[in-house]
């Protein structure tokens, strides 16, 4: 089991208030983040019929009121799944605002809707929307287990999902087709829960954007053609979908991307992991019917190059703080701006060797552009070099 040591998060805790509500979507990790590197005094779970627990003893709803308004004076106090709590409870914070008390709730747009206007919470909480591992957190956790430098990349772009990370052996490829194979209906439920929590009319064409996605749909009218051949809305418009793709943008399944210089966007899949399930799915139909590992592994090494640019991109863009935008004429990998204007772009070569050929076509390509130019290959050692391109690997970043 790998244990990623969470210090983005840890930091941005550590400059929130006294009060802290942490959200985001089931097995994120959100528990295990505040049971193993937060300090607290009191911690209480609340259950789907109300009752709570306090550590291994099950209490009501009204002996934990009396005991959370003792506690709360002097401690530091941990809700988790603080959602599920009536609402009077929420009217009593508004009026008992004292102490420190750390709420974890599994339901991110029910949590935006508990902390919006008019809401008793409005004001009272600290939002931390917990995601995807940080990239440079799972790559300083992995470093620890002396992986190649591919190795460690290709892990890293799929432990920041939790439940990857506590399982993961290497080489990742391999493991990564039985992890998929094994768990094809844990995922299915994990995203299930996902849309019951969050949003309950017309989950299947939220899975239908996820899935048009994950084919490479990333346009809303590519997306919307896609949902009405098959009978998922009633009409082919771009602008009816719009909505479902907002909730998903917020919900922190897929994000937003804008086109360079152009008034439109593109939409990706957040997590690596769920790209491949949803690809997998529509390809294969793997989930109802399983079918052979060699064939998950050849999805594997469809969409990795692909998963490996848009890890160097998050990775470039949180590090350097830029904006990701996307080139598509001619089509580059990695493309950041600044002040809206363009400060760096780059081509990933993934192969275990690159070509001269492969060189000049990434020169005359990043060369059109007037800005930094950068070439990421698994391992540069005794490398090749390109004139006024600067070739890295995951330890020069």
């Amino acid at each position: 089991m790998v244990i990623i040591r969470r210090k983005t998060d840890l930091e941005k805790i550590k400059n929130l208030g006294d009060w802290v509500w942490i959200c985001g979507r089931r097995k994120t990790g959100k528990t295990f983040f505040v049971k193993n590197f937060l300090d607290y005094d009191e911690y209480f779970f609340v259950n789907r019929d109300g009752s709570v627990l306090r550590g291994m003893k099950r209490i009501s709803y009204e002996a934990f009121r009396e005991v959370f308004g003792e506690v709360i004076e002097d401690k530091k106090v941990v809700i988790d799944e603080i959602h599920r709590l009536p609402e009077d409870f929420f009217d009593y914070l508004h009026a008992t605002k004292r102490g420190k008390l750390i709420g974890i709730s599994s339901t991110l747009w029910l949590s935006k809707r508990l902390l919006g206007r008019g809401s008793p919470l409005m004001g009272l909480f600290s939002l931390l929307i917990f995601g995807l591992i940080d990239e440079n957190d799972v790559l300083n956790g992995l470093r620890k287990l002396n992986l190649d430098k591919r190795e460690l990349v290709e892990a890293a772009i799929y432990a920041r999902e939790p439940i990857v990370a506590s399982a993961y052996k290497p080489k990742m490829r391999k493991w990564l087709a039985s992890f998929l194979d094994a768990n094809r209906l844990a995922i299915r439920e994990i995203i299930g829960e996902i849309f019951t929590e969050e949003e309950r009319e017309l989950s299947l064409v939220y899975e239908g954007i996820l899935r048009a996605i994950s084919s490479g749909k990333n346009k809303s009218g590519e997306i919307s053609s896609y949902l009405f051949s098959r009978g998922l809305i009633k009409k082919d418009n771009p602008g009816l979908i719009q909505r479902y793709l907002d909730t998903l943008v917020k919900i922190g399944l897929v994000e937003k991307v804008e086109v360079y210089k152009k008034k439109r966007f593109v939409y990706r899949s957040v997590s690596p992991l769920f790209d491949l399930h949803f690809y997998l799915d529509e390809k294969y139909s793997y989930v109802e019917n399983p079918v052979p590992e060699r064939f998950i592994r050849e999805v594997i090494m469809e969409k990795l190059p692909y998963h490996v640019e848009r890890f160097f991109e998050d990775l470039l863009s949180k590090k350097l703080g830029m904006k990701k935008v996307v080139i598509e004429e001619p089509e580059i990998d990695i493309a950041l701006t600044r002040f809206k204007k363009l400060a760096l772009v780059g081509e990933v070569k993934w192969g275990r060797r690159v070509t001269s050929k492969e060189i000049k076509k990434v020169a005359n390509k990043l060369n059109l552009f007037n800005c930094d130019k950068i070439l990421i290959v698994p391992d540069r050692a005794g490398s090749f070099t390109v004139e006024g391109i600067r070739v890295v690997d995951v330890f020069d970043l």
